[in-house]
Formats: structure tokens, C-alpha cells, sequence
């Protein structure tokens, strides 16, 4: 979603920039996400200085610590072993669960897959 928004190359580009002129709450990730992205968008001349002024602003909020829950992070990566779950997505289900949410901002389409609280499915933001 993040590469979306700052890459104008990128297809989804428009309905993303659509989709978060549209929301009202805050723009919350994961530090895994913010390191994807950068290196996602590392060959995009300031994308990567971009997405950490956004980190520095505030419009992308960081409350999880990965750290501090290891053990529920890992086991999403055992769960979702089959679906070829990486970290960031682990780490997004985890902070979904911690923030008592199923809303997702996001492109992956695995998330129609995964599943927060044991079982229950995510309502994806972008249309």
C-alpha cells in the first residue's frame, strides 16, 4: 500500500491515493511494513526519505514492538507457513489483533486468506 501510494508507476496508485483521502482514522503499520517499503521503493529517488518523513509526522504510526510479542508472531509464521506468509503480514495480523481491528489497508490479497483472533477475517480497505 505504501509503495502504491508513492510510486506513481504503480497500478493501484490512484485507488489508494482515492482510498486514503477517504479515511478518517489514523494510518497505522508495523516497522517490518516501513522496511519493506523502503526497500521496496529504493530505486524511486526520495520515496524511501518519504515514507520515513511520513513515520516522522505521524501519518504512519508505529505502536508494535515486535519484540515484545515473539511467540505470537512466530506462530502465525508456522500458521500461514503453506500460504508463504512473510514477516511484515505476520506482524500486520499480530497488530490487527492488538488494536482489536479487521480493518486492512492493504494490496495483499492474502489477507482475504489470513485471519485475526484465531478466525476471523479482515475487512480489506482498499476497493
Amino acid at each position: 500500500m505504501i509503495v502504491a501510494l508513492l510510486d506513481r508507476s504503480e497500478a493501484n496508485h490512484s485507488r489508494c491515493v482515492q482510498t486514503i483521502k477517504e479515511l478518517t482514522q489514523p494510518l497505522v503499520t508495523c516497522e517490518a511494513v516501513i522496511a519493506e517499503s523502503c526497500y521496496l521503493l529504493r530505486d524511486l529517488p526520495g520515496a524511501a526519505e518519504a515514507v520515513l518523513e511520513n513515520v516522522e509526522k505521524g501519518t504512519f504510526q508505529i505502536p508494535f514492538d515486535v519484540f515484545r510479542p515473539a511467540a505470537p508472531v512466530r506462530r502465525l509464521l508456522r500458521k500461514y507457513r503453506d500460504q508463504r506468509i512473510d514477516f511484515a503480514d505476520a506482524c500486520l495480523i499480530r497488530l490487527a489483533e492488538e488494536l482489536d481491528t479487521d480493518e486492512i489497508l492493504t494490496l495483499n490479497s492474502e489477507f482475504t486468506i489470513y485471519r485475526w483472533k484465531k478466525n476471523k477475517p479482515f475487512k480489506l480497505l482498499v476497493q
